[in-house]
């Protein structure tokens, strides 16, 4: 009798199968629905870089052009790399927690437990609202004192920061491939150090070119650091990756920044002399206030791109497509700020994109491997089914 019922069980699961395979059952739109999310999450990443690379970009020529037109508050520079965060408000609202992520399938019950700690989140607000504050105003001092090209490729230290950050907080591991691009790197930035000499200009003394050097490279760590404790916090306090948390984790910390700048602004005094600087602006109060503007609308979308790959991928990625703009942003400073563009630098650029390169290849492979690791575990799955069957 236990022998008809064995039979009659894999009976019914070849059949089961078989109109699997020929699309009589739900199962068959299985794979097309798999295909559909992961186009739909590829257009996303596609939709991040953008952002990341255009806004990133423009934010630093339009950073650059605040100096060279007489802007000269390093305070103010500060304030508008996180001041423009309003613009996402609509977003926030419209693709809040209450509206998007909670279905009739979830129980509210289930979702409120799921959810981290207002004190929590406050605290991580807080803490990364004023990292991003020191962060930016070091970008600041960099940005006026170097050259927008040189200032562009030590920024490429970022990668080689993020490395060290991501092994020992997001269990990243060392290869080959990695720490030649640490080494290469490494070897970009200091052929740019050497190179100081011929880079000082009349209006830039060697001190102040060295402390635009540290600040840049100091600024680079400190925002590795930054993504890195982003992925963290996502995966061990948020543990949603939706882009509500991206908002989130932009806009919070950003309106913090933002408070901070504003204090530093009053107590060093430099708002007095934000008048003098619209007056004497080379085109105009118009063309003083659309730089500053547009300075802080791009910087939140370049934001925007950036947590939204940390979400999506990690913030590895993110910080290797942030470095994609590596080439961009040097040429365009020699069009438009006629920046030197000497041997040094030359190749200091090529070996920063074989840097790059290295990691960007590193990210395929790891890829590559978790694909297949994912494969072979589901066909012992269903492997294991049959056989129970």
């Amino acid at each position: 009798m236990e022998e008809a019922q064995m039979a009659e069980l894999q009976r019914r699961a070849v059949d089961e199968r078989e109109q699997n395979s020929h699309g009589d059952a739900p199962f068959t739109n299985q794979p097309q629905l798999s295909r559909f999310k992961s186009y739909r999450r590829w257009i996303r990443v596609i939709i991040y870089i953008l952002f990341l690379l255009a806004g990133q970009s423009t934010a630093t020529l339009l950073g650059r052009l605040y100096y060279d037109k007489g802007g000269n508050s390093k305070w103010m520079a500060t304030f508008v790399q996180s001041a423009g965060f309003p613009i996402l408000l609509p977003l926030l609202f419209f693709f809040s927690p209450s509206t998007k992520s909670i279905t009739t399938d979830t129980p509210i019950s289930s979702w409120i437990t799921s959810q981290p700690k207002t004190s929590n989140l406050v605290f991580l607000y807080v803490a990364f609202g004023l990292l991003l504050t020191g962060d930016n105003m070091m970008y600041s001092y960099g940005l006026l004192y170097l050259p927008v090209s040189t200032y562009s490729l030590l920024c490429a230290t970022q990668l080689a920061f993020n490395a060290v950050f991501s092994f020992f907080l997001n269990s990243q591991k060392f290869t080959p491939l990695i720490i030649n691009s640490i080494i290469l790197l490494t070897i970009s930035a200091a052929l740019l150090a050497v190179n100081a000499d011929s880079e000082n200009t009349s209006t830039v003394s060697k001190g102040k070119y060295a402390i635009g050097f540290l600040c840049t490279v100091g600024a680079s760590a400190t925002y590795s650091l930054y993504l890195s404790l982003v992925q963290l916090s996502v995966e061990k306090v948020i543990k949603r990756e939706t882009f509500s948390a991206v908002l989130d984790m932009q806009i919070y910390p950003s309106f913090v920044a933002t408070c901070g700048c504003v204090v530093g602004l009053f107590a060093s005094g430099e708002w007095k002399s934000l008048s003098k600087e619209m007056k004497e602006d080379q085109e105009g109060k118009i063309s003083y206030l659309m730089t500053l503007i547009w300075t802080a609308v791009t910087w939140q979308v370049s934001s925007i791109g950036l947590l939204g790959l940390i979400f999506e991928v990690s913030s590895l990625f993110s910080n290797v497509i942030s470095t994609l703009g590596l080439p961009v942003v040097p040429i365009l400073a020699v069009i438009f700020f006629h920046d030197k563009m000497d041997g040094v630098k030359v190749m200091a650029m090529l070996l920063a994109i074989w840097g790059f390169l290295s990691y960007i290849y590193q990210h395929y492979l790891d890829g590559s491997k978790y694909k297949l690791k994912k494969k072979a575990n589901s066909n012992e799955v269903s492997l294991a089914i049959i056989d129970k069957v």
